[in-house]
């Protein structure tokens, strides 16, 4: 079976828990025989979706996976940013037919639930993964 590459998307935004979430990935999909071929860092979970076309793109990325957190502020902002987010992930996905997991935490999370969660970038790695390798027993 081919080498399987993976692109990360990760956001900026809560660089403190998202960078942790970013080694975590990392270190799981080598575990995992898994090679990671880009990381996108982008400013916020927001503005995910650009890079992520980019990424789907690529001859050399069989799937993406998404990092962040998104922590409740003193609105409902993080509902709009999460919201559209994964919506257009899925939409992503579905277009250039190739996984894009949804590692991002929240929304409406305080910061110890995602500092708590930061171990949860492992699942969005093994979920791509899982993904990727279904997908290649249907061709």
């Amino acid at each position: 079976m081919d080498k399987i590459n993976i692109g990360i998307v990760v956001a900026e935004f809560n660089y403190d828990i998202t960078m942790m979430m970013l080694q975590r990935a990392r270190e799981y999909a080598e575990f995992l025989g898994v090679n990671v071929s880009r990381v996108f860092r982008v400013p916020g979970t927001f503005d995910m979706p650009l890079a992520i076309k980019k990424l789907l793109k690529l001859d050399d990325v069989d799937g993406v996976v998404t990092l962040g957190a998104v922590i409740k502020g003193e609105t409902d902002h993080h509902r709009v940013i999460m919201d559209n987010a994964a919506r257009k992930i899925t939409d992503l996905s579905l277009e250039f037919e190739k996984p894009v997991a949804l590692g991002i935490s929240g929304s409406g999370e305080s910061r110890l639930q995602a500092e708590a969660r930061i171990e949860m970038a492992k699942d969005a790695v093994e979920s791509c993964v899982k993904m990727i390798k279904s997908l290649r027993d249907l061709k």
